[in-house]
């Protein structure tokens, strides 16, 4: 049993509110919680999330550890040094 007086007042059917409409009731210690963003508007979860790259930064990564595609004449000149 908790100690009286010291823990504050817990809402069982607290109202989340995202751009002025009730998305959802959870438990909270406030009555009402406003967010910007929630899993029903977030692009992640509603699947139009593109995923960008600007600035080239896989392919520069590719390049610099050597991960990048193999054309066909390096597999060639590999075989090459290898039955040599």
């Amino acid at each position: 049993m908790p100690k009286p007086d010291i823990h504050p007042t817990w809402y069982p059917d607290a109202k989340v509110i995202c751009n002025g409409e009730v998305v959802m009731t959870t438990g909270s210690t406030q009555p009402e919680i406003h967010v910007d963003v929630w899993s029903g508007n977030h692009p992640f979860f509603t699947g139009t999330q593109k995923i960008l790259d600007t600035e080239g930064r896989v392919d520069r990564f590719m390049k610099k550890y050597g991960m990048g595609k193999k054309k066909a004449g390096d597999k060639a000149k590999a075989e090459a040094k290898t039955d040599a």
